[in-house]
């Protein structure tokens, strides 16, 4: 368990860590999910890494079949599998789907957020709650039965000023635009 002051990294760092290929992919996935680092990402991925692992052990037949319910119980009340799921069906777990069910993506998919940077910076501010309760930790796991229980826990108004498009212009402003042209042509 350890020393609760001896905080410890939840992430295992990739083996490859200069590889550009994997460095690409990465910059990717943290740009379309709006990630702060590759903290973030390598959390994600290290805990798909023991899932893995935890599934190969049971698959293996040295383990109990209630740890297999568990594990697809878990992953169904998250939303990655689908209910009925096989733990075969684990093996085949993306980083995205994880990435999908984070607080900070399911509030810009539900259009709280204009951008996905921007419902990170709500989240963190305190402008989100969920189940009425403030949350302020981009990276929650929302739950399937939290999903519609998202909502401001403040008021906030974060429509911007749309400009009018050239032909829904009042005639007033057309007619000032005319003028002084007209009065040109005259002189």
């Amino acid at each position: 368990m350890g020393a609760p002051k001896r905080n410890r990294r939840k992430y295992d760092k990739p083996k490859d860590i200069w590889n550009l290929a994997r460095i690409k992919a990465d910059n990717a996935l943290i740009a379309e999910y709006g990630l702060a680092n590759m903290h973030e990402l390598w959390k994600v991925q290290s805990e798909i890494s023991r899932l893995r692992g935890n599934v190969r052990v049971l698959l293996s037949g040295s383990s109990s079949h209630d740890t297999s319910d568990k594990i697809i119980a878990r992953m169904v009340k998250f939303g990655i599998l689908e209910n009925g799921a096989t733990l075969e069906k684990v093996l085949d777990i993306t980083p995205n789907a994880f990435l999908e069910r984070r607080l900070q993506t399911v509030v810009f998919k539900k259009g709280l957020a204009r951008t996905i940077k921007q419902a990170r910076q709500l989240i963190t501010h305190g402008f989100i709650a969920v189940n009425m309760k403030r949350v302020s930790i981009p990276g929650y796991m929302v739950t399937t039965a939290e999903d519609d229980k998202i909502s401001y826990y403040k008021p906030i108004d974060i429509n911007v000023n749309v400009k009018q498009p050239e032909a829904a212009k009042p005639e007033s402003a057309e007619q000032e635009k005319a003028q002084p042209a007209e009065e040109a042509v005259a002189q």
